[in-house]
């Protein structure tokens, strides 16, 4: 072969394998031009429906809602996850440290991932050791924005994850980032975030902590259930020492404090935070559902919401203090007392009593409970009467029993007559017949309309007997009502929450008082001036008058349901109303030392107790005086139906005889089927297509 041949061949050869060498390399740009695209469109497609990561609230995790009494004492809180936010000042220097250098040594460098630290973490892997890739900023967009996907793992969330960590630290600083995380991040044992840690494990302040404390803490979020010092206290100890050993390392303590903090002995003190019912139950529950009204249930758990009460804590000890102590002489294991107490001038709630017992029965007997009322009904009759100038001192028959219409008979308690007597001794003694016949000359519609007006929210069918208390009432609403009285005639809604705000400070409710004038003052008046001798004389309440040193004005009214199943007392002075129930939660008879229960017995002694502790060392106080007399009707110009119209004519001679010593009412009924026995406190039939009114009732719930 000749050279040029040769030549030729040797050519050839090289340009097969330069072409060969540039095929592969083309090969290859395009193969990983097109594994690019097609990666990018892979990410792409994985960052599509992204959370709103940009929004403040895509941070935020579950705060409890706090409840405060009147003078900014917790009360109660309610959570579904144990945890406080704090700022930086308000937590160890010593926890920031160890935080950094245990979880993310490099998070004041790298923008939201830390190529180091997965080169780290892959090292790490290949030599069969563990180390976490993670930073603060990835950890705490797992633990937030991206909580519906923190248990994926895949690389698809790995990417989200890093995306939106590398977009969080363009939006917050590095402060703001550790302390979310701070106040984020689970460390075992039912608390969430430093500050919950810290007074659960050390019952102390975050800003408290020791080095070595603040070590031990920081080392549980990598595995709160294992490191958990109260199941695995060696456990806990060994990773509380790698922390402050990686805090050595770093710089941020010396020789000294690491040898001191790694020999120092592990002491617990537990403390806890008050318990969602709080110390307050029967009202921090009735709170709480109020708070249902406005806002949902993940809102309240979840929301930080800060809740502003009108709790006065004094006057729920005298309240607590008062049903105790007459549960203690009555001796009844079973007896049950309701007891709401309001502040006429601002319609404030300031004590509830919902029960013995919390932990035996939630039921709140001051709130839920609707208990017939008996005659402190009676009052509503009585203002309705005035307002329309009927004047005290009428005149009517008190005999018993009374057809007062076909179909309703009633009756006094014991049945006993008591002959003619005024409007003002019927009150005193707490007669049915005189008041039947009041409440049919002055309208029962007109008699529940003024019940309405004065806080009686409950449904009030227009039957007779609803004048005489036989429809269930809740005490809280008959406070409420009776405050009016106290206020001369002006009308507050009961109010228990004064303010709300959100967890950011944001007011987002705010009571704003809006008093109504629904009863003339004269008339407010005149109503207290007759009530007053229910706690005088031989009034059903005078106990109140010789067995309690109660230094201020004072009106009220008992009330027993028929069968003696609920005993009651509305009583108010010139700056408080308190309205009394006790009864079974079961309905019963109530039985007091072996025989039928009274109120003098059990609810009244109780709103004394009360009222002499509350205004124990106070200055006489009397009630409002206008000045004005009521505009009345001459008493001849009212008709009733069972009283002779010559004894208002002013030609009769009236004489009221001294009658048997009185024992607080409990009205008969006749003729009722026997399983609805007691459900009404007057018998009465035939009323239109009902034979009789059934209060409603639920076994078990009062």
């Amino acid at each position: 072969m000749g050279v040029r041949q040769r030549r030729a061949r040797t050519h050839s050869r090289t340009h097969v394998v330069a072409f060969t060498i540039a095929g592969f390399l083309g090969f290859t740009v395009l193969l990983v031009a097109t594994l690019l695209v097609s990666l990018t469109m892979t990410v792409n497609s994985w960052l599509e429906n992204l959370p709103d990561y940009q929004s403040a609230d895509a941070y935020l995790v579950p705060e409890p809602t706090t409840i405060y009494a009147a003078d900014g004492t917790v009360i109660a809180e309610y959570y579904l996850q144990n945890r406080r936010i704090i700022d930086m000042d308000e937590v160890s220097p010593y926890v920031l440290t160890a935080t950094v250098d245990t979880e993310d040594i490099r998070f004041y460098k790298h923008n939201g991932i830390d190529p180091q630290g997965i080169m780290r973490a892959i090292i790490a892997q290949l030599t069969g050791g563990s180390e976490g890739a993670s930073t603060i900023t990835q950890q705490l967009v797992r633990n937030t924005v991206l909580s519906d996907e923190q248990f994926d793992y895949s690389l698809k969330r790995k990417v989200r994850e890093a995306y939106i960590a590398i977009q969080m630290e363009k939006m917050y600083t590095k402060d703001q980032i550790l302390m979310m995380y701070l106040n984020t991040i689970y460390f075992g044992d039912g608390a969430y975030g430093i500050q919950a840690a810290s007074i659960n494990y050390f019952n102390k302040n975050a800003s408290d902590l020791t080095l070595a404390e603040a070590a031990l803490l920081c080392g549980l979020p990598q595995a709160p259930s294992a490191y958990d010092p109260t199941v695995n206290p060696e456990l806990a100890v060994r990773r509380r020492n790698i922390v402050l050993d990686r805090m050595f390392t770093a710089g941020d303590i010396t020789q000294e404090q690491y040898d001191e903090a790694v020999n120092e002995e592990l002491v617990l003190n537990h403390g806890a935070y008050p318990d969602p019912v709080g110390q307050y139950p029967y009202f921090s529950d009735y709170v709480q559902s109020l708070l249902l009204e406005e806002f949902d249930y993940n809102t309240i758990l979840q929301g930080g919401l800060h809740v502003y009460t009108t709790l006065d804590r004094t006057w729920q000890q005298y309240a607590e203090e008062a049903v105790q102590e007459q549960l203690d002489v009555v001796g009844d294991p079973n007896l049950q007392f309701g007891l709401a107490a309001i502040d006429p001038a601002t319609g404030y709630i300031k004590a509830i009593v919902g029960g013995r017992d919390y932990e035996v029965s939630q039921f709140n007997t001051a709130t839920q409970a609707r208990r017939q009322p008996g005659s402190s009904m009676k009052m509503f009759t009585l203002a309705t009467a005035i307002s329309q100038g009927m004047n005290p001192s009428i005149m009517l028959n008190a005999n018993s029993p009374l057809k007062i219409t076909d179909e309703w008979e009633v009756q006094n308690y014991g049945n006993a007559s008591y002959g003619t007597v005024t409007l003002r001794f019927a009150t005193e003694e707490s007669l049915n017949t005189p008041y039947a016949q009041v409440a049919l000359a002055v309208g029962i519609e007109n008699v529940i309309a003024t019940a309405h007006a004065m806080g009686i929210d409950v449904d009030l069918p227009p039957y007779p007997s609803v004048a005489l208390g036989s429809v269930g009432i809740p005490p809280v609403q008959m406070a409420e009502a009776y405050a009016t009285l106290a206020a001369d005639g002006v009308h507050r809604e009961g109010v228990a929450i004064t303010r709300i705000e959100d967890r950011n400070g944001n007011i987002v409710y705010e009571h704003v008082d809006a008093p109504e004038q629904v009863l003339a003052p004269e008339v407010a008046e005149a109503v207290t001036d007759v009530l007053k001798g229910t706690v005088r004389g031989a009034g059903t309440a005078a106990i109140l008058s010789y067995n309690f040193n109660i230094p201020v004005d004072m009106a009220g009214k008992s009330g027993t349901s028929s069968g003696a199943r609920d005993l009651w007392f509305v009583g108010y002075t010139p700056s408080m109303a308190c309205a009394v129930w006790c009864g079974y939660l079961e309905e019963s008879m109530i039985y007091v030392y072996g025989a039928e229960g009274h109120g003098y017995q059990t609810s009244v002694p109780v709103w004394g107790r009360f009222a002499e502790k509350l205004y124990a060392g106070s200055w006489w106080e009397d009630f409002p005086n206008s000045g004005i007399t009521p505009t009345y009707k001459d008493n001849s110009e009212w008709t009733f139906s069972n009283t002779d119209p010559s004894i208002n004519s002013g030609y009769y001679w009236y004489y009221e005889e001294e009658e048997e010593p009185y024992e607080e009412e409990v009205v008969v009924e006749e003729e009722l089927p026997e399983e609805d026995a007691g459900n009404a406190e007057e018998e009465y039939t035939d009323y239109g297509e009902e034979e009789y009114y059934e209060d409603e009732y639920v076994e078990g719930e009062g």
